[in-house]
């Protein structure tokens, strides 16, 4: 058994993987991007984690390495595997998160039901989508996008002109908060069909190396300008159809794709009753916090599991239901740990997860949980914690 994870990435992810690490008697490393970074408790390393050999430094270190994020490129992950270096996911798997055409191609190949897609190279493709699907559509860049970002609905093909004009440099693709950069690929930019759904689920599961999976309960996600406010577990009125497809759904992804690790399929359960794969992420998600709490296996442990190729925790929940609430922003004076007080008080039953982040408008610094047998009670509780923490 390998006992030394290496986490690249020193954001909130990683930082919740330290309890998990300590109480299954592991040690955990973290290259963060910066010092003082969410998961400095564990950090052994700074460093750019796109400089190949910063990397290969920081795997020297350790046994196995995962992720807090997808951002690592293909060039590094691949020469990591090249020397020996166990990497979950690996290079081919993790290629489907970071490269959202590739993921629409990919799903499209196994059969997987996907919003209806192109990859368009100029306002004249983009048009044609457009004219073909009541002129209303989602644009996305192929890499990058998160919490919001890289996305745009259009209702006209110059929309995304600026996107356009950053393929057009020779060797370049937008990628969403970043300057374009040299060699990069791919040179398309994604286009959808505007999805008329009536709400958003989202379904995790977990996979080893040999072949396990283990699914959690879909869940019911809350999204507020983009990024995701609120997490109800298990989706309400999900039994049956629902609750079959996405598992059905995420377990031919992990399968399909090789993932090793947590996997989280973002879905849209559509007002037609289709359920359709929205995003991808191979690695423990927003979507599965309340796990920390609500389930009798949290995904940080058994994200942790499936690197080592350990046999995977039950999956069962602990109460009837669970709801995880966001702090987005924090207050605008002071932490969060100066209003802790107020907060257990009134809401003891509450576990709150703080982030070690400086709090900002709009920036995810922390979330609250609660668990219960009444769903009303329950969403009560953790929405008046969360309010706390606001303005």
């Amino acid at each position: 058994m390998r006992e030394t994870i290496g986490v690249i990435g020193g954001g909130q992810l990683a930082r919740m993987m330290i309890p998990a690490a300590v109480n299954l008697g592991l040690t955990i490393r973290v290259l963060e991007e910066a010092p003082g970074m969410s998961a400095e408790l564990a950090a052994t390393a700074v460093g750019d984690y796109r400089d190949l050999e910063t990397v290969l430094t920081f795997a020297e270190t350790v046994d196995a390495i995962t992720f807090d994020h997808e951002h690592v490129p293909q060039a590094v992950l691949r020469e990591l595997v090249a020397r020996g270096v166990a990497v979950h996911p690996g290079p081919d798997a993790l290629l489907y998160a970071q490269d959202k055409l590739q993921m629409r191609s990919r799903l499209t190949e196994l059969g997987l039901p996907v919003p209806d897609w192109a990859a368009v190279r100029n306002a004249d493709e983009l048009g044609a989508f457009l004219a073909a699907h009541g002129g209303r559509a989602v644009v996305k860049t192929a890499r990058g996008g998160y919490d919001g970002k890289g996305v745009r609905v259009v209702r006209d093909a110059h929309e995304a002109d600026d996107w356009f004009s950053a393929l057009a440099d020779a060797g370049t693709t937008p990628t969403a908060g970043t300057t374009p950069t040299a060699g990069t690929t791919p040179d398309a930019l994604l286009v959808e069909e505007l999805v008329d759904f009536r709400r958003e689920l989202a379904q995790l599961v977990a996979r080893r190396p040999s072949g396990q999976i283990a699914a959690w309960p879909v869940v019911e996600t809350v999204q507020k300008g983009g990024v995701c406010a609120e997490v109800i577990a298990p989706a309400p009125e999900a039994a049956g159809h629902v609750a079959n497809a996405a598992g059905e759904i995420a377990r031919a992804i992990a399968s399909g794709l090789g993932v090793t690790g947590v996997l989280a399929v973002e879905l849209f359960e559509t007002t037609d009753g289709r359920i359709l794969v929205n995003e991808l992420a191979m690695r423990p998600h927003n979507s599965g916090h309340w796990s920390i709490d609500g389930a009798i296996t949290s995904q940080f442990e058994q994200h942790l599991r499936a690197v080592l190729d350990l046999p995977l925790g039950s999956t069962e929940a602990r109460a009837p239901w669970s709801v995880m609430v966001n702090i987005l922003g924090g207050p605008a004076e002071g932490s969060l740990q100066d209003r802790y007080s107020a907060v257990l008080d009134a809401y003891p039953s509450v576990k709150i997860h703080a982030y070690g982040k400086a709090p900002r408008p709009g920036r995810k610094v922390g979330h609250v949980t609660a668990v219960g047998a009444d769903l009303a009670k329950v969403l009560a509780e953790a929405r008046g914690a969360a309010a706390f923490f606001e303005n």
